[in-house]
């Protein structure tokens, strides 16, 4: 089964074992360490324990969207939510492993429960676009994968699994096709060494090919990574979203 076919009872046990591997880092941390900056811009530690915890609530909110039928944002607001990872970020660590451990507990508990025909249902994610509620589990392992890279604790994109990444990688040249400035970036091919895939980013003809590891070209199209262990011109990217 290919990682675009997995249904959502496959993904669980992918976020499940993804989670327990953020948990595990976690547990390596020290107070001083959650209080050093992050691989986000802005962020400490601390800033990504406490949004992947009201992320897990927030992806709860749309699990009991669909189940129930009555609307529940995602987020009751970004303001709110900006509100409350800064809030969170300052916490000692044992209060935001516990939150980690709890919320991810509640979301699996009720994921793990939906009626087949509940992954059918509509909801809407906080950009305001509406998706079948079967992605997200997926929205949740794109998550506790990238954000476990964030922490900038040993966990780099080389250790993401290789459905993850033959999954997010079509995903993020799709992504920033659309949002690409042809004046301002060119349009080139990337290649991965290890797979077959091949793609271009661009509406025009490609220049040139940027060539490595699938992960690696993961990592720089996701700006977790100025381009190590490719090679080819590595022209400016927009910001991945």
């Amino acid at each position: 089964m290919t990682s675009e076919t997995a249904t959502p009872t496959d993904l669980l046990d992918q976020v499940a074992a993804s989670t327990a591997r953020f948990d595990a880092t976690i547990g390596t941390l020290t107070e001083s360490a959650l209080t050093e900056p992050s691989g986000l811009p802005g962020w400490t530690r601390g800033h990504v324990l406490a949004h992947m915890s009201r992320n897990a609530d927030s992806l709860l909110n749309l699990l009991l969207w669909a189940r129930t039928g009555i609307e529940i944002p995602q987020y009751a607001s970004i303001a709110v939510r900006d509100a409350d990872i800064e809030a969170g970020a300052p916490r000692p660590l044992a209060v935001q492993h516990a939150d980690f451990t709890a919320s991810a507990h509640r979301w699996q508990a009720v994921a793990s429960t939906m009626p087949a025909a509940d992954w059918l249902a509509e909801v809407r994610n906080r950009q305001g676009g509406t998706l079948p509620a079967d992605q997200i589990p997926w929205m949740r392992l794109r998550e506790t994968e990238i954000h476990h890279v964030d922490l900038a604790v040993g966990y780099t994109p080389a250790d993401w699994p290789a459905p993850f990444v033959a999954r997010l990688l079509p995903e993020a040249v799709a992504d920033l096709t659309r949002g690409l400035h042809p004046e301002s970036t060119p349009t080139f091919d990337i290649q991965a060494a290890d797979t077959d895939f091949i793609a271009t980013i661009g509406p025009g003809r490609p220049l040139h090919t940027v060539l490595g590891p699938s992960s690696a070209l993961l990592a720089w199209l996701l700006g977790r990574s100025p381009g190590t262990g490719l090679t080819g011109p590595l022209p400016p990217l927009p910001a991945w979203k």
